[in-house]
């Protein structure tokens, strides 16, 4: 099973600390390098509109229900946010209750609410060993391949002309613990089709609908780990097998779960991934950023600054790479944030998105506003 780097952000990087939990709750902005940075900005533009003004789409995912519940939410949303992404709306589990049937109810929802206050749309996701029906366990070899297209068709159909971009696979790499030379993580659709169903994904979804961005987006490619860096070499093979048969894919995500609490942050080795991706002739998109405070101390002053730091340090490198086109994090406000599933030791709420859990901005806003300016134009 794979450790991959939500589960890892489940624990905490700094889980090993265990009983140390208390001491570090007393450790000052100094342990982290910051004694006195205090992220200033300039001006009164919107993250969108930073981002715009170098060629580069801000956004967030959320989930249809909260932003029907929450007004306040939603404005946000609507402000901040140049392309929206349904975190949850899009996946199997969502829209296929039953072999035979398709509920889009909540994925129109938000493309209705996109357009209505003129937001791109973006699809997550076509293929991935989670968010799955039950039914789907249930499936033969010889039936693989007609249901993961038949999906696939009518779901990316659907949207056509609506959809800015969409995750076509996801996470199929796993450096952490596969056995494959490939690393593949071992799930359904490789036990069934091997790795040609990545293949078979990419063309049914381009056949569907040929003007939308298709995107092979993976996790825990960030740190100078063994597993990251094992992960990084995997999709960059898998990247050039796929563009050597000329599968239609167009960019990578990176999904950009990040820790404030790992330090093992290689800006070179980032730097040269990036580099060879975008040597393919690939765009690459920042899709889920967003950063643990799970193993700060408790003072808010101190994890605010860190989870900033963390932000600049990451979209500095990130965005130097020209072929990045969007930034987009997973949530925008802690008030919905899939962290907050996984609470802190000390039960203190999360604090790891642009906007708190009462919708004030915070220090990492401040941080994407500071990268976006800093970037250069595409």
């Amino acid at each position: 099973m794979k450790l991959s780097r939500r589960q890892t952000l489940q624990l905490g990087f700094g889980a090993f600390l265990g009983a140390g939990c208390t001491q570090m709750s007393q450790l000052s902005n100094s342990a982290f390098g910051m004694p006195s940075k205090d992220f200033p900005i300039k001006g009164s533009l919107s993250l969108k509109q930073r981002a715009a003004a170098k060629g580069i789409i801000f956004g967030a995912a959320a989930n249809q229900r909260d932003v029907v519940r929450d007004t306040e939410y939603a404005q946000v949303l609507a402000k901040d946010c140049g392309i929206l992404v349904p975190e949850n709306d899009l996946k199997w589990a969502d829209l296929r209750p039953s072999p035979d049937q398709f509920d889009f109810q909540r994925g129109d929802w938000m493309a209705q609410f996109t357009k209505q206050h003129g937001l791109l749309l973006r699809g997550h996701t076509l293929a991935w060993h989670q968010s799955n029906p039950e039914w789907l366990k249930d499936i033969t070899r010889q039936q693989a391949e007609q249901v993961l297209v038949k999906h696939i068709h009518t779901v990316v159909k659907h949207y056509a002309g609506r959809m800015h971009s969409w995750d076509v696979v996801n996470e199929a790499i796993d450096g952490a613990w596969s056995d494959r030379a490939d690393k593949l993580q071992p799930t359904q659709w490789v036990k069934l089709l091997d790795k040609n169903y990545i293949e078979i994904a990419f063309r049914a979804a381009a056949a569907a609908d040929p003007n939308a961005i298709l995107v092979y987006n993976d996790t825990s490619v960030d740190y100078d780990v063994p597993e990251d860096n094992r992960t990084r070499a995997a999709i960059l093979k898998l990247l050039e097998s796929l563009k050597s048969r000329n599968v239609p894919i167009h960019a990578l995500g990176i999904q950009g779960h990040l820790d404030a609490a790992e330090k093992r942050f290689n800006e070179k080795k980032f730097r040269d991934f990036l580099s060879e991706v975008a040597g393919m002739g690939l765009k690459i998109l920042i899709t889920e950023l967003d950063v643990s405070d799970r193993s700060l101390p408790a003072d808010i002053h101190v994890r605010d600054r860190a989870v900033a730091d963390a932000i600049e340090q990451y979209l500095s490198v990130a965005l130097d790479e020209r072929a990045v086109s969007a930034v987009i994090t997973w949530g925008i406000s802690d008030r919905y944030t899939w962290l907050s599933r996984y609470p802190r030791p000390d039960k203190l709420p999360v604090r790891t998105l642009p906007y708190s859990d009462t919708m004030q901005r915070k220090l990492a806003w401040n941080a994407i506003a500071r990268s976006f300016d800093a970037a250069p134009k595409r």
